[in-house]
């Protein structure tokens, strides 16, 4: 049987590098992931995995467990000698985070492993600027680059009007519009794509995710299902797994997302014209409800800035808790929130450092 080119699968020098330290392991990609269990592709092709006693034990939270695009390192490759046992997540590169749905509260990483976030939106019924502020937030704290894809074109009666609602928003961030009807934008997906780069495909149930990622695969690999009476699309993908595409790379299919919670999320980022103006307020600490000299009220009364995109960049604000602080505290709070404290921040670096070192 040959092997499996596990670059690919979007193996590169940096995991490889990693993989070396642990001695009787062998490195894989998670593939599926279905509760307690995971599909994993190594050298040897696909094979089911669980992670061992020690790794759940010691795992702090559930963001510790492996996702959909971790790499990890197993301690067999072949299917035939049981389950494989996942030892090791090897350190994530980037990764798509919320809060966890319902209230049992906690964050919930959805992939990791990703160069590009597809942010897939369809121009008809399902078509929401606030609820695209909010992924591109999320996606631009992910480390990787988002690419807005907009869906069903033949279903939007005033595309040029759409696009022109979308450039108050997409702040730098390259827009592709679809429609699987005459195939149109596949091109332009395509370019995107490259020998071990991962793709991850984000969106509300039934925007077309599926439908993009059977076009790029040439084969009907994953369920479609059409409009509902509402002019909604109905919800498919029940699972993450990521697939290897015929002409390179790897995508990430995940389902709908009912939720989107903000966990953590850049705004600096997906608000940087509100944080520009922001810096131009007369005081360091204004926020922007009536203070003289407000910049970011300015550009609202003149029109240059839409009080919608103001009112949901502060629901952001305060749902990350980020509200009211000043620019010192909002940097100190950023940093509690992925590192757990300035001091933890310094030694992730230090050990980074060393690492890199060796």
């Amino acid at each position: 049987m040959n092997k499996i080119d596990l670059e690919n699968y979007g193996l590169d020098q940096r995991f490889l590098q990693e993989a070396s330290l642990y001695s009787n392991l062998f490195v894989a990609r998670v593939t599926e992931q279905h509760r307690d269990l995971y599909k994993v592709m190594a050298e040897e092709g696909e094979l089911l995995a669980e992670v061992s006693g020690k790794f759940a034990f010691d795992a702090g939270d559930n963001t510790s467990f492996p996702v959909v695009g971790d790499w990890v390192m197993i301690d067999r490759t072949e299917a035939d000698s049981g389950h494989a046992v996942i030892h090791q997540v090897l350190s994530r590169k980037s990764l798509f985070e919320r809060k966890a749905a319902g209230t049992s509260g906690g964050s919930q990483i959805v992939a990791a492993n990703f160069d590009l976030v597809f942010i897939c939106m369809s121009l008809n019924n399902d078509f929401n600027l606030r609820r695209l502020e909010r992924y591109l937030s999320i996606a631009w704290n992910s480390m990787a680059r988002p690419v807005i894809v907009l869906t069903k074109a033949d279903l939007c009666d005033d595309l040029a009007a759409r696009l022109r609602e979308i450039s108050a928003v997409r702040v730098g961030t390259d827009v592709v519009v679809c429609s699987s009807v005459d195939n149109r934008g596949y091109e332009q997906i395509a370019a995107y794509l490259a020998p071990c780069k991962t793709i991850v495909f984000l969106g509300s149930s039934g925007v077309g995710k599926s439908t993009i990622i059977n076009h790029l695969i040439g084969a009907e690999v994953l369920a479609t299902k059409g409009l509902r009476s509402d002019d909604k699309g109905r919800h498919t993908t029940t699972h993450r797994q990521l697939l290897r595409l015929p002409g390179g790379g790897v995508v990430i299919d995940t389902p709908g997302m009912r939720e989107l919670h903000l966990d953590s999320a850049d705004l600096s980022r997906s608000f940087e014209d509100i944080e520009g103006l922001a810096a131009q307020c007369r005081f360091g600490d204004c926020s922007h409800l009536g203070e003289p000299g407000c910049a970011v009220k300015a550009a609202v009364e003149s029109g240059h800035l839409s009080e919608k995109r103001l009112e949901n960049y502060r629901k952001l604000q305060k749902e990350l808790g980020y509200e009211g602080l000043n620019s010192r505290q909002l940097e100190a709070e950023k940093i509690k929130k992925m590192f757990g404290s300035k001091g933890e921040m310094k030694q992730l670096m230090r050990h980074a450092k060393n690492k890199n070192k060796r």
